[in-house]
């Protein structure tokens, strides 16, 4: 009888469990993402900014910010929205490891992508590897019928 290696020990309910609760943590996240609000002022709450992840989600501007020149208001703006942005993308962060723990946080792709290639890396090289192994098996397979 022929042997199926390692797949033969593969615990479908284990796997299917973890599938499930891999399933429950993407759908906690999608809640908390979806309530998630970054927001910042200026030091003089001239201008407010609330961000989420639509986009702009309020833009607050204060009657004594019409008193500045069109430029100094769009340069404030400009910063109080990098760092509404900034403060969103921290909680979108912080919402990933709640979930998901600080080791397997999806968001630290988008904090060390040099991390998150040289695991795409070890991927593709165990990939090749496994590909190989099949290739020379099923290489076998067909000298030992004669094909």
């Amino acid at each position: 009888m022929q042997e199926f290696g390692d797949f033969a020990k593969i615990d479908i309910e284990k796997l299917l469990k973890g599938f499930d609760e891999q399933l429950a943590h993407m759908e906690e996240f999608q809640q908390k993402i979806a309530s998630c609000v970054g927001r910042a002022e200026d030091e003089n709450g001239l201008v407010v900014v609330e961000y989420d992840h639509q986009g702009v989600r309020e833009l607050e501007l204060h009657p004594k910010a019409m008193r500045l020149s069109s430029g100094e208001l769009a340069d404030l703006i400009k910063t109080v929205l990098r760092d509404a942005t900034a403060d969103f993308q921290n909680r979108y962060y912080e919402g990933g490891k709640e979930v998901f723990g600080e080791e397997n946080n999806p968001m630290n792709i988008a904090r060390d992508p040099e991390a998150a290639l040289g695991k795409i890396k070890e991927a593709e090289t165990i990939y090749d590897r496994a590909f190989e192994d099949v290739m020379g098996e099923l290489d076998r397979i067909r000298r030992r019928m004669d094909l």
